[in-house]
């Protein structure tokens, strides 16, 4: 990956299942690999449908890279996981992790941080010695989730905690009740959660704390002909609104927003926060954005990348070419062929 990656394809081209990879990688992390699974229907679901190899086990592997060009070095994270025998200590839909390795390479020969093999999990402490976990893991977790909170394996835990800090942006809802429509506690908030909820005190943060909305202002009235963001200072709660030019006195409150609008709202605070995590991706983010607001999209995109590495997967052929003018990155195109999805 790039500072900025997009993914554009056609609609079941297999774009959103590179999302979804890229968010299991963080379940591992998180030690909800399993239930990530269990919760989209069980391994049955996450299995590729295509024809296998005769005796090819059913498995599922994610293998990630990081690099770190400070220390000249990189890591590598891989999972595995299928389905569990007829006798084990796994539910009969439930991912049973099989195997996990966790390596670092520095230009010389790499070093194995983490090893698991079923419940068995080696792993170098911080003085560098290969030690057995003293407990048993259970199908349903990850060595990464385990190891990396114990507080005994430190490039283990500060990989995990990384992992743990990225955002996954998908579909805001937009309907009344929408947790992005309503007002938040008064609490300053450093960046968006993934459903959107706090958006009022991300801004109240913007305007009040740091004092500098100038990005957010000229980003926001770009895409909304010329509207400004009001965002009074919290008391109990903290909320915002627009004036749009057409209506000087009127300040149009979140509920009164389209869909379209508040959608892009959010997606400026997800992308224009105070602090940024270290990764953020976005699921069609053009999903019910008029495209005249595309640009202002890409910009903000364009922005955030100086801060933060984001993925974009995408439908839009529009956005995509948006994003290659603001960010310098070309797409990569997502396409399925039989039954496979190709990256190009």
């Amino acid at each position: 990956m790039g500072q900025v990656t997009v993914f554009v394809g056609e609609n079941g081209a297999g774009k959103s299942n590179l999302y979804r990879a890229l968010q299991l990688v963080k379940a591992a992390a998180e030690g909800t690999f399993s239930t990530e699974i269990v919760r989209e229907g069980g391994m049955q679901s996450a299995m590729w449908s295509g024809t296998r190899r005769k005796h090819e086990p059913a498995r599922i592997i994610l293998e990630a890279e990081f690099e770190d060009e400070r220390l000249a070095s990189r890591l590598s994270y891989r999972v595995e996981a299928g389905l569990p025998p007829p006798v084990s200590g796994a539910f009969p839909f439930e991912p049973q992790i099989k195997e996990e390795q966790l390596n670092l390479d520095t230009g010389r020969r790499p070093v194995d941080l983490m090893d698991r093999k079923g419940p068995a999990v080696f792993a170098r402490d911080g003085e560098g010695r290969r030690t057995e976990h003293p407990s048993r893991l259970l199908t349903s977790e990850s060595g990464l989730s385990v190891l990396g909170q114990s507080g005994h394996y430190p490039e283990i835990g500060d990989l995990a905690a990384q992992m743990r800090g990225w955002r996954f942006y998908h579909g805001f809802r937009s309907d009344r009740d929408a947790p992005v429509r309503q007002p938040s506690i008064a609490a300053t908030a450093a960046m968006l959660d993934e459903d959107g909820s706090n958006l009022a005190s991300v801004f109240a943060t913007l305007a009040h704390i740091r004092q500098d909305t100038v990005d957010l202002d000229h980003l926001i009235a770009g895409a909304l002909e010329g509207a400004k963001l009001v965002i009074p200072y919290p008391e109990e709660t903290a909320t915002f609104g627009l004036n749009f030019p057409a209506f000087p006195p009127r300040v149009f409150r979140p509920g009164e927003l389209s869909d379209g609008q508040i959608r892009l709202l959010a997606l400026a605070g997800a992308l224009l926060s105070y602090r940024l995590p270290p990764l953020i991706a976005l699921n069609e983010p053009e999903a019910s954005l008029h495209p005249d607001m595309i640009p202002s999209l890409a910009k903000m995109i364009a922005r955030a990348s100086e801060r933060s590495q984001i993925w974009v997967v995408t439908h839009s052929a529009r956005l995509a070419e948006a994003i290659t003018e603001y960010c310098g990155s070309r797409p990569i195109h997502v396409a399925k062929h039989d039954g496979e999805t190709e990256l190009g």
